[in-house]
């Protein structure tokens, strides 16, 4: 069965007539933000702004970060410098780095696999309109 993504607007079954959407690629960007440089979550929210433009869910930051030091792909350590609260900051961990470098081979792999769509898409609309 499919989920809503896969949907129509109004939720009657109909395929999506707009196009399908990749997914969003927070993980990895977040990954690369701190492998780029250690970061507390404030200031990773505004990198990934910059990145990707507005819209990012602090709620969904957080939770990535706290899974990702679960699984022991980022260290945390206080920040008790300077004014104001104390901020954890974030750091990418040698397991993160080679997480970072699966999720680039896994994008390139997709990037291949979405050209070649293309180009099969482009060829078959090029012959049939041509007839």
């Amino acid at each position: 069965m499919f989920d809503e993504h896969h949907r129509g607007h109004g939720g009657g079954g109909h395929w999506c007539r707009h196009g399908g959407q990749i997914r969003s690629f927070l993980q990895p960007r977040i990954l690369l933000l701190l492998a780029l440089k250690p970061a507390h979550g404030y200031e990773l929210m505004e990198r990934l702004e910059e990145a990707d433009g507005p819209g990012a869910d602090p709620g969904l930051l957080y939770r990535t970060l706290r899974q990702f030091e679960e699984e022991g792909l980022v260290h945390s350590t206080w920040d008790t410098e300077g004014r104001g609260p104390a901020r954890r900051v974030y750091e990418i961990t040698d397991d993160g780095q080679e997480y970072l470098r699966a999720w680039a081979a896994n994008i390139r792999q997709t990037r291949e696999r979405l050209e070649r769509f293309l180009a099969d898409y482009e060829q078959y609309y090029h012959t049939t309109e041509g007839r």
